[in-house]
């Protein structure tokens, strides 16, 4: 038995209406990350140098050793950058989120005092802006341990949102361990929030953005000018805000630096984005934590038994029989590598229908065979299973006349003589009415024709039976 633990299906084809506040089309949410102070330098304690999102293209760690120009790039973000981005969001009242590194914010206590009195948030950016993907669990839970002290210590208020960034396979499961966070941004999976399970509670996550980011100034898949960033800003937010228009109401993360976006020959195209968004209508600017309080209280997690989550006892109970007296079908799809994919009835039945289309033609033809007649002798019997009973008296096969039930039992025996296996059809895509023509003209198909159809058809009995149990 296998479990793959990524979640590849998200909200599907249908996402929940976001019903953002004021029935807003669309939600930005703006990131301005304050590292600066916070990067790797042996004056931190540090092995070496920074080499990650400077002008410096090309940048390589220097062990043991300071990188004077690395040092002053980010230092122009705590000096100037910050400062322009300040007057910019407050001049247009903009709310801002701060993915804040604890050391960072603990070497720059004039920006963090301004940031508080604009009512930005400080989310939580780590201790320290390193790479964690190295680290064991237990130095990791330290790291997390000091950031949420030491932001506590300088902001007054413990974090309540999370981003460590360069993270490891571990720091999602470490930082909900931890508790108190109403959301972390360490997923760059959708666009919009969700849930997921971590630690055995319900976690939320609100997702974060690589592409609408000022970091790819520095990246070679890049911007070149403010004009590329205005031009990638504007055409994210008129598909988002179309997509609103239409009932399915997204968020639009843009993730910014004080040393890339602060520069004087990029800010004007953020100041540009700011005066086209804010010139439509229905525009929620939010602070991450409006969206994360807004997706708690109309959108919380719903819990349900999920297939994936399982022991094979439980699974075979409720599943079992989901393929007519065919356990073994449920056995067979509950050793497959299930997923989150797999708890939904489409994912399920497409399990279950791997193990039935890959048996062998006699396999297949014992599951036929195992369904009843409709309408026949076990029915009067009452000794249908729960769901057949349920379907046929669905379908008002239950409540036949005498001349109904005479037709029907001449056609049942005629159809397995001639076929060899009962008539088998989706009652619930049917009538009485509308089974009684497929009755009379499936009768005459040619028997090889006719397994492929029931077989068919027992798929979308199972299919059926599962949307009344699955999401």
């Amino acid at each position: 038995m296998t479990r793959y633990k990524r979640n590849m299906r998200g909200y599907g084809q249908n996402p929940p209406a976001a019903a953002w506040p004021h029935r807003a089309n669309i939600a930005i949410q703006i990131v301005l990350n304050y590292e600066e102070g916070g990067e790797n330098s042996i004056l931190h304690g540090d092995p070496s140098s920074e080499a990650f999102l400077s002008e410096i293209v090309g940048a390589a760690a220097w062990p043991d050793q300071r990188h004077w120009n690395m040092e002053s790039i980010y230092e122009y973000g705590a000096r100037a950058g910050f400062w322009r981005l300040h007057r910019l969001f407050t001049e247009f009242d903009v709310p801002v989120t701060v993915f804040g590194v604890a050391s960072a914010l603990a070497r720059s206590l004039e920006q963090t005092r301004a940031m508080q009195s604009a009512a930005w948030e400080i989310a939580s950016h780590g201790f320290k802006w390193i790479e964690h993907k190295d680290m064991s669990p237990a130095e990791e839970t330290a790291q997390i341990t000091q950031a949420i002290k030491l932001h506590k210590d300088v902001t007054g208020e413990r974090p309540t949102g999370w981003y460590t960034g360069r993270c490891s396979e571990n720091t999602v499961d470490l930082v909900s361990a931890q508790g108190a966070f109403d959301y972390i941004s360490d997923s760059y999976a959708d666009d919009l929030p969700y849930w997921i399970r971590s630690n055995g509670k319900d976690q939320l996550i609100v997702p974060y953005t690589l592409d609408a980011n000022d970091m790819r100034f520095a990246t070679a898949q890049g911007f070149n000018s403010g004009d590329q960033f205005f031009t990638y800003l504007k055409d994210s937010f008129d598909t988002l805000y179309s997509e609103g228009a239409q009932g399915q109401a997204k968020m639009f993360s843009i993730g910014l630096h004080c040393r890339l976006i602060g520069r004087p020959g990029r800010i004007m195209a953020l100041r540009r984005f700011i005066e086209y968004a804010q010139s439509h209508s229905n525009v929620w600017f939010a602070r991450r934590i409006d969206i994360a309080k807004h997706w708690h209280s109309h959108h919380p997690a719903k819990n349900y038994e999920r297939p994936s989550e399982m022991t094979q006892k439980r699974f075979l109970e409720l599943y079992g029989l989901i393929f007519e007296h065919s356990e073994w079908i449920a056995l067979g799809a509950f050793k497959l590598e299930l997923g989150r994919a797999h708890d939904t009835a489409t994912g399920l039945h497409n399990a279950l229908a791997r193990i039935f289309r890959a048996a062998s033609k006699d396999q297949r033809l014992a599951v036929l065979r195992a369904h009843p007649d409709l309408a026949g002798k076990l029915a009067r019997a009452q000794r249908l299973t729960q769901a057949s009973n349920d379907e046929q008296a669905g379908a008002g096969l239950d409540a036949l006349t005498d001349q109904e039930r005479e037709t029907f039992e001449t056609l049942n025996k005629d159809y397995t003589e001639k076929h060899g296996f009962p008539f088998i059809i989706a009652v619930g895509d049917n009538t009485k009415s509308s089974i009684l023509t497929a009755f009379k003209k499936r009768l005459d198909n040619k028997s090889d024709i006719e397994f492929e159809t029931a077989c068919k058809q027992v798929e979308r009995i199972a299919e059926l039976r599962l949307q009344g149990m699955l999401p």
